[in-house]
């Protein structure tokens, strides 16, 4: 199996389907390289990732807005195609086994999106008080 990791942003919200039955949640994923080129001018290389996530955990799709850091887990797949004027191309495409929230960005009210990295564990007061018989 070859496993697929991409770490990017969103580049439009994620649009949640329904084929034949199951549920699919679909996005893209951008990463920008920066480099030098040979005559040391900086240049941006950006490469988009189509994303299928194929699961019935589908409370994770409205956190999928467009611009959102993403670490996304899958096997790739390339298709390669012919354009009406005769030029060929091709698409990477990503089966999503898994992905994580990697941060949130400031939505129009001015506060960030909920995210896994950034998240308050609440613990009740029963469970706090096991803890503080922990030896470490």
């Amino acid at each position: 199996m070859i496993k697929l990791q991409v770490i990017g942003n969103l580049g439009k919200d994620a649009v949640l389907n329904n084929v034949n039955g199951k549920s699919v949640i679909n996005f893209t994923v951008a990463h920008t390289e920066r480099f030098k080129d040979a005559q040391g001018i900086q240049k941006d290389k950006t490469t988009w990732v189509d994303c299928a996530y194929w699961t019935d955990r589908t409370g994770i799709a409205p956190y999928l807005k467009k611009g959102t850091s993403v670490y996304v887990e899958g096997t790739p797949d390339v298709r390669t195609y012919t354009t009406a004027d005769g030029r060929n191309g091709a698409t990477l495409s990503l089966r999503t086994l898994s992905i994580q929230l990697l941060g949130g960005r400031p939505n129009e009210g001015g506060s960030a999106q909920p995210d896994s990295s950034s998240s308050t564990t609440m613990v009740s007061s029963a469970t706090q008080d096991s803890l503080d018989d922990l030896p470490f």
